[in-house]
């Protein structure tokens, strides 16, 4: 990654169905995202998420990457890229790791070793794990706060969330990545990266279910307590709108798509009947006429279709009683008139747009306080945390291996000291001294003064005396 200053510059690369966008940004001193500049390109060669010409995806990314490179004046060399489509699929699982003895603190290592067991989950042919994203830990069957890292015990148990996606998927937009002159440093999920734009951490925690409505797919995503629940892809967006006003209004393609984004509603009694839009006829024929409220039929018919989707994997999760933070809609497809009224009609939760403002630097441009840059932008928000991780566990091993040279370099001085003092020391001779005499000379014996006898015992002495004669005795005979 380049540098600029201290904080690095990190390029999001967003492949969509619709549009390719790439965006170069920069994290500032109050933590926000500086936008250095931003390339855009049509995407022709991407179908509802999947790559599916190799050439037309590698001149768009090369056109939106060169623009990017003039308004930012920076050389793009690796990106971080979004993956999304139908074939991503996720499910729960649940992990035991058992620690050393129950004195063992769970350290970052632990949690490591039990994301990399995950990895090693048997799949389906064809498919490779994308994301581990743990959600509860338990020590020794006990609930744990957020993460474990300093508690003791004997058992480590948690439940993970694995997102799973094709391996030829991958494959081509790492091909098309790579074909275009860069390095791709990481694959994020895209409706984890439009979170990381558009969602508040007061709206994680709550409960809210995000909606991301792109060209190709709806990809929806369920955060309760700042941890994902719940992912699915719906294989319906905005590009099935513009066919459907395209065949209902009999327009191109192309005139389809302006009537969408300057005309479409999603409730069509917002519209009035007398509204009439006039556009060009084609090779000089005469200009076709069309209601605005016909219009808003034919895009309500598929938007009801598309919430009636989401509502129904909002109640498969299990959360619908649970988001607090109601539903929020990103994506291109979700400028479209009238869209939340609809949301919240037919799934009774509160909902509101999504614009990726919540980390973007004050002076950013208004043209990129844009749904559609949700996921673009996201993508550089998710790359920064993983350098600030990396950068944290590079630092982590500096310091032990610091800490281990220390100790060597200590270990070597004690023995190298060691050595010196035993090679230095020399036996001094004892100077023998001339033996020296002591006459013991007779201590002068004390004077013994004479003890001077009790009366009590001179008594019992008389007494005694007295019996012992044999002539006091033999006049008691």
């Amino acid at each position: 990654m380049q540098t600029v200053k201290e904080n690095p510059i990190v390029v999001g690369l967003d492949i969509g169905t619709t549009k390719i966008a790439a965006i170069v940004g920069q994290q500032d001193q109050y933590g926000k995202i500086k936008v250095l500049g931003i390339g855009r390109a049509d995407s022709q060669g991407v179908a509802r998420g999947e790559v599916v010409n190799i050439e037309m995806t590698v001149n768009a990314i090369k056109d939106a990457v060169a623009q990017a490179e003039q308004q930012s004046g920076v050389e793009i060399r690796s990106v971080y890229v979004g993956i999304a489509g139908e074939h991503i699929s996720s499910k729960q699982n649940r992990d035991i790791y058992t620690l050393a003895d129950q004195d063992t603190e769970v350290s970052d290592t632990d949690i490591k070793a039990m994301i990399q067991n995950m990895h090693r989950l048997a799949l389906e042919p064809g498919e490779r794990i994308i994301h581990v994203l743990p959600q509860e830990f338990f020590i020794d069957g006990n609930p744990v706060a957020k993460t474990p890292i300093g508690m003791c015990g004997s058992r480590l148990e948690a439940n993970f969330h694995i997102i799973t996606g094709k391996v030829a998927a991958a494959q081509n937009i790492k091909k098309c990545v790579e074909r275009s002159g860069l390095q791709m440093i990481g694959l994020i999920l895209e409706p984890l990266a439009s979170s990381a734009s558009v969602l508040s951490e007061e709206e994680m925690e709550a409960g809210v279910c995000l909606v991301d409505i792109g060209g190709g797919t709806t990809d929806i995503a369920i955060f309760q307590d700042n941890i994902i629940r719940h992912t699915a892809v719906i294989p319906f967006a905005g590009n099935i709108i513009t066919e459907d006003i395209k065949t209902g209004c009999m327009v191109l393609k192309k005139q389809a798509e302006k009537l969408k984004v300057r005309f479409g509603s999603a409730l069509p009694q917002e519209n009035q009947e007398n509204e009439i839009i006039s556009i060009p006829g084609i090779n000089g024929r005469e200009r076709k006429e069309i209601s605005m409220q016909m219009l808003a039929k034919i895009i309500n018919a598929r938007m009801e279709e598309i919430v009636q989707q989401v509502y129904f994997e909002i109640r498969s999760s299990g959360y619908a009683n649970k988001l607090i933070g109601g539903v929020v809609i990103t994506g291109g497809g979700s400028q479209l008139k009238h869209l939340k009224q609809l949301v919240e009609y037919h799934t009774g939760l509160s909902a509101r747009i999504g614009l990726p403002t919540e980390y973007l630097a004050k002076d950013t441009k208004e043209d990129l306080k844009n749904p559609m840059y949700s996921t673009a932008i996201g993508l550089i928000i998710e790359g920064i945390k993983e350098l600030e991780d990396q950068q944290r566990g590079a630092n982590k091993r500096r310091a032990e291996v610091l800490a281990k040279e220390k100790e060597m370099a200590e270990a070597a001085l004690l023995a190298e000291a060691a050595a010196a003092a035993t090679a230095t020391t020399v036996e001094i001779p004892e100077e023998v001294a001339p033996p020296v005499h002591f006459e013991m000379q007779p201590e002068p014996e004390a004077v013994k003064k004479p003890k001077k006898d009790s009366w009590v015992k001179g008594l019992l002495t008389n007494v005694k005396d007295w019996f012992e004669d044999e002539s006091v005795n033999n006049d008691f005979q």
